[in-house]
């Protein structure tokens, strides 16, 4: 046999490799960690002293959990946390000086709830002063000791145009100027500002790609550049000076684009795909990465225990 036939035979499965290895580097930023004990999706996520906890949600059969889960990043396994004392889906976390809460949510009566609880450090829960009105699928968000709770469904099934913060060295809540209407967004803080990203108005058809910072002493809401993609049963975690949008859901299908919002030059970059793409999602930074926990791998109800991680 030729090399010049030889190199011909060779050549395809050269290609092959090729090809392989780039799609492969286009995930090598992720990393898959242990998965979630109980897949769920719509759940709330935050961080406590080292772990990853992970509450409530819809298991696969369609009710709700008061499961919490939680991931320990230096041992790479979960561990169940006492429940929330209640069942709950859609409800905001945020978390703060290792303390997490789980505010609103979707009860089992299909109703928004006012209840707001707190992780202690004994891993029960105490429950805080509840909201003014009933929060479900709303985005949750904490800066400079104040606990944000923003967007999402009122306690009439509307739109809420009225956002709440509950100041957490005295316990009381003040209501303040929500962004613009929408359910399942997100948010995340960065200092004294904190922002709303993407969500909906309805169905998976009316995705918005808003992006809003709140300054609270002006006690206003700024328009910034837009997300790329509109996307909503979304997440998103500020870390490094950045704000990064994961996930979410669309009549196509769930969404695999990433995005990292640069607050130091204002504009947008394309992160690595999601390798699970997914909404109703946990999105937590913790030790330099950006975790991304549980959630539907296919638009309504499906379920993952899929846990991945981006050092942007």
């Amino acid at each position: 046999m030729s090399f010049r036939t030889s190199l011909r035979r060779l050549l395809p499965t050269c290609l092959a490799l090729t090809v392989v290895t780039a799609a492969g580097a286009t995930q090598a930023p992720w990393q898959a960690h242990a998965p979630l004990p109980e897949p769920r999706t719509e759940v709330a996520a935050g961080l406590a002293r080292g772990e990853i906890v992970v509450v409530g949600g819809f298991i696969a059969d369609g009710g709700n959990s008061p499961r919490v889960d939680a991931y320990s990043l230096d041992r790479n396994s979960w561990r169940r946390l006492a429940d929330l004392p209640l069942a709950v889906d859609h409800a905001a976390a945020a978390s703060a000086n290792g303390t997490v809460y789980v505010a609103g949510g979707y009860g089992g009566d299909r109703r928004p709830l006012k209840a707001v609880f707190a992780l202690r450090q004994d891993g029960f829960w105490r429950q805080l002063a509840p909201m003014p009105d009933a929060r479900a699928a709303a985005a949750a968000a904490v800066s400079r000791g104040t606990l944000y709770v923003l967007g999402g469904v009122d306690g009439r099934g509307g739109l809420a145009g009225v956002a709440f913060a509950l100041d957490l060295r005295t316990g009381r809540w003040a209501r303040i100027p929500g962004p613009s209407r929408r359910e399942h967004l997100a948010a995340a803080a960065v200092g004294d500002k904190v922002y709303a990203l993407g969500g909906r108005s309805a169905g998976i058809d009316t995705n918005t790609n808003r992006f809003e910072s709140y300054d609270a002493k002006a006690r206003r809401w700024t328009r910034l550049a837009p997300i790329p993609q509109a996307r909503g049963g979304t997440g998103a975690a500020s870390l490094n000076g950045r704000i990064v949008s994961v996930g979410g859901e669309r009549p196509q299908g769930t969404i695999a684009s990433v995005y990292g919002y640069e607050l130091r030059i204002k504009r947008w970059r394309r992160l690595p795909d999601l390798p699970t793409p997914r909404h109703g999602l946990g999105v937590v930074a913790a030790g330099g990465r950006v975790y991304v926990v549980a959630g539907g791998p296919e638009p309504g109800l499906t379920v993952s225990g899929a846990v991945e991680s981006l050092k942007p």
